[in-house]
């Protein structure tokens, strides 16, 4: 086995290898662009070496950069993970001649699978089941169009070189043809600088089933399984499950027998995917070949125990396959669904930002986060916005689906718009629900996906937002009695009282274009409110990543309220609303703490120290600038005196309400 291996990619998928590399006792290299110089996967790996600026063609995709950091760091392997450099054959080829292991397929199969049209004709000769169309050399425009003709209506022209449904058009008649052959032709060269096409009968919803296989150097060839990949949008996978549920025993048993055949048909080795197309008939077709690990691999590793990235390891090391196909077994059911930074409601643009609060579910037997970000971490422009992936696993379906509502309903993202909800509604919806999936799921379930009304922001979510607050103003104030050395006064806690009674105050919230007040009078055990003419009796504990746990009246109810910015994000039912907030008495602490205390105001990452310790200050001056949601804040002195700490170290990221300066008052001499 290798003692060092370099992972030429970033994000989720380096994660994930880094893990099983450290089990294996491997040592790990990962690489990162300017971009990524605080990444995830740059502060878990052993070492890391900067490869170059943010735009991946200088970075990710620099073959001789890439080859450069295995050699200075000496690692005797490359593992490419999915995406970027993971299919180039040029890559393969350049490691080889290098000296450096490439975790792969040799160059020859990456070769032969790396064309669309290529790949159908090998198979094609080797028996294996193709889609009717048309993937030969003659790229003229009419005969294409003849070919089209010929295969009859509706049809999919489809890049040769491409892959993410880049390229591919849907063409119903023949007046169409010479257009959308065009189209594609002019998408396919800019994304792929290829721009040959193929053309194949339009199979009408359609079924997207992939299968696992492995083959190893002493000649060994099995599969492990299908994959079900037909929830998709854009011919981009959103929910992905193992087994592909309604599919009977013999199906499974020919499409594994032929994904082998398709796998032996270029002498494969290591990781791949053999993708095929399925009618409602049960007969399936070749679509193509994946020559590395596949997002979705968590599945499978789900249902059979197995960890594919130590058998790509093993594999790469010139170790035979771990078992026989005799011996794989599968049990229970898995899904997987990709959680993004994405806003569903604007066409599913990606959402860039700052993720101020990230809580995933927790990990357990039944529920897996595959993540390459943390909370404080930056969603970029420049690269895929995925957040995680989100894996269940449990005896069957039905149950499974049900341990994916709740882990989504636990999730809890701010900062960065993601696709959640639409999940949420996706795995809900009665299609998906009874398994009538298909590449056509979403289209046929829009109406539910997209046309559902939200929920109002009721009188519960209001009453949970403002005891959050009040609980938060009241912890924040203890905060500033203690900076200041003034924790036992009584003036330091904000319990309403004034004399004559306790004062009523007003939280003034919203929600979409309504305003909505909360009434707020401070009693012995908690907070009396109103809001829209009801009252209630309500207290709570926040915890330390704003977990409430709040007593309305005669109900408890657990909660999470955070707060950013101007805005309240509640999390509650499985549901997240954001209301707006702007409170005076609020404002005018905020406006007290900005000029007398030491703590961070919100989450974010320290990005310049003003001064170090021992300096002596005059109150007002500049000590610390804190980034959170891309904009600078100052930390000022509240009085004179002398620095004797600074707790934290540019680009350390801070939660919020955390001390970050220790300042010795200078007390004035009479």
């Amino acid at each position: 086995m290798f003692s060092k291996l370099l992972i030429a990619n970033r994000g989720e998928i380096a994660c994930r290898v880094i893990a099983t590399a450290r089990r294996m006792g491997v040592r790990t290299v990962a690489v990162f662009s300017e971009a990524d110089r605080g990444a995830r996967h740059v502060r878990l790996a052993d070492e890391a070496v900067l490869i170059g600026p943010p735009p991946a063609r200088d970075s990710y995709l620099d073959i001789a950069r890439i080859l450069e950091a295995a050699q200075s760091s000496g690692a005797e392997a490359i593992h490419p993970g999915y995406g970027f450099l993971s299919e180039n054959e040029h890559f393969a080829d350049a490691c080889a001649h290098a000296g450096v292991v490439f975790v792969g397929p040799p160059v020859g199969a990456l070769r032969a699978m790396g064309s669309k049209a290529a790949a159908k004709a090998l198979m094609q000769a080797a028996g294996v089941p193709l889609v009717p169309g048309y993937h030969g050399d003659d790229q003229d425009p009419g005969r294409l169009q003849a070919e089209a003709d010929g295969v009859a209506y509706p049809v999919l022209i489809k890049p040769s070189a491409g892959g993410g449904g880049k390229g591919m058009h849907v063409v119903e008649r023949s007046a169409d043809f010479a257009g959308a052959l065009a189209a594609a032709k002019r998408e396919a060269a800019s994304s792929f600088g290829d721009d040959r096409m193929i053309i194949e009968k339009y199979i009408a919803r359609p079924r997207h089933i992939e299968i696992q296989v492995f083959g190893d150097t002493h000649g060994r060839i099995i599969h492990l399984f299908e994959r079900d990949c037909s929830v998709q949008r854009r011919h981009q996978k959103v929910i992905e499950e193992a087994p592909a549920p309604k599919l009977e025993a013999s199906q499974r048993r020919q499409m594994g027998e032929a994904a082998v055949m398709a796998a032996r048909a270029v002498d494969y080795t290591g990781a791949g995917t053999v993708e095929f197309i399925a009618q409602a008939d049960g007969e399936f077709f070749f679509m193509e070949m994946n020559t590395r690990l596949q997002v979705e691999h968590p599945v499978t590793e789900m249902i059979t125990g197995l960890d594919l990235v130590e058998w790509q390891l093993r594999i790469a090391a010139g170790e035979a396959l771990p078992l026989a196909q005799s011996e794989v077994r599968m049990r229970g059911h898995a899904i997987e669904a990709r959680v993004y930074a994405e806003d569903p409601a604007r066409g599913f643009v990606p959402s860039i930002g700052t993720l101020v609060h990230l809580a995933p579910p927790s990990a357990s037997a039944h529920v897996r986060v595959d993540t390459g970000v943390e909370q404080g971490d930056e969603i970029n422009p420049w690269y895929d916005p995925m957040i995680a992936k989100l894996i269940v696993w449990d005896e069957t379906r039905e149950a499974a689906c049900a341990r994916l509502l709740q882990a989504l309903a636990d999730y809890r993202i701010v900062g960065v718009a993601s696709n959640i909800d639409f999940l949420a509604r996706v795995v809900a919806s009665k299609s998906f629900a009874s398994a009538e999936v298909d590449t056509g799921l979403i289209e046929r379930e829009r109406e539910h996906l997209f046309g559902a009304a939200e929920s109002p922001a009721g009188d519960e979510v209001l009453v949970l937002a403002a005891v959050a607050e009040l609980l938060h103003e009241k912890a924040a104030a203890r905060q500033r009695a203690i900076a200041v050395g003034n924790a036992d006064s009584p003036w330091a806690v904000l319990d309403g009282w004034r004399v004559g009674g306790h004062a009523e105050r007003r939280l003034a919230f919203s929600y979409r274009d309504e305003a909505i007040d909360v009434a707020v009078v401070h009693g012995l055990r908690g907070y009396r409110l109103r809001t829209r003419g009801k009252e209630s009796n309500a207290d709570g504990e926040l915890g330390e990543r704003f977990e409430l746990r709040a007593q309305i009246d005669h109900r408890r109810l657990d909660a999470t309220v955070v707060p950013a910015g101007a805005t309240r994000h509640v999390f509650v039912g499985g549901r997240h609303f954001e209301l707006g907030f702007a409170d005076p008495l609020h404002d005018a602490v905020e406006d007290e703490a900005s000029e007398g205390a030491m703590i961070a105001p919100m989450p974010g990452r320290v990005v310049a120290l003003l001064v170090a310790p021992g300096a002596r200050v005059e109150k007002g001056t500049p000590l610390i600038i804190l980034e959170a949601m891309k904009m600078e804040h100052t930390i000022v002195a509240p009085y004179a005196g002398t620095v004797r700490e600074l707790h934290f170290p540019v680009g350390a990221q801070v939660s919020e309400g955390a001390e970050l300066v220790a300042l010795d008052r200078t007390h004035a001499e009479h």
